[in-house]
């Protein structure tokens, strides 16, 4: 094996949990999930001497799962399927500590947000990228991001109720 399948292969073992659990905040689905994954890691394949000297090889992987779940949402197919359950072994953990009510009621609450809206909270406060980054990894202008993220935490705080407050009895933890 040569340098590039070493270097290659080594960020793939460290990183493709990372890309898959973004693919599934963003798809919410643990199948279409792994596909948006194999089909991100396949192009960065093919792409790696290019990532490599970019400045951050996470950025470029990014922007790849991103759009790769964007064609998947494209396809007219994709519209017509949807899941008929929750694979338990394809669950991710978006946050220990969470009781199993809070992280079904966090998935459903993520799941209503219109797409654009997903894909800014997900790059925002999983990644944690700042605003201009994610601007220019969506392709979008900052005023977008800073509008889609101030709706979309309106609409979860509305699902979801004020932080430190169960949404289902309202008592404070």
């Amino acid at each position: 094996m040569d340098t590039r399948d070493d270097e290659f292969s080594a960020y793939v073992v460290e990183r493709r949990a990372h890309l898959y659990r973004t693919a599934y905040l963003l798809c919410g689905d643990a199948h279409r999930a792994e596909d948006i994954t194999q089909q991100a890691l396949a192009k960065l394949y093919g792409a790696w001497s290019r990532a490599v000297r970019m400045d951050s090889v996470d950025a470029y992987a990014r922007r790849i799962v991103v759009n790769a779940h964007l064609d998947e949402v494209r396809r007219p197919w994709q519209r017509r399927e949807r899941p008929s359950a929750e694979p338990a072994e394809g669950r991710v953990s978006v946050a220990a500590g969470l009781s199993v009510e809070d992280s079904d009621a966090l998935w459903t609450a993520l799941r209503g947000l219109a797409p654009g809206q997903r894909r800014v909270v997900v790059l925002r406060h999983y990644w944690g990228l700042s605003v201009d980054e994610t601007a220019a990894d969506l392709g979008i202008s900052p005023g977008t991001v800073k509008s889609q993220t101030s709706e979309a935490l309106a609409r979860l705080r509305g699902v979801l109720g004020p932080v430190g407050q169960s949404s289902t009895t309202g008592e404070q933890r």
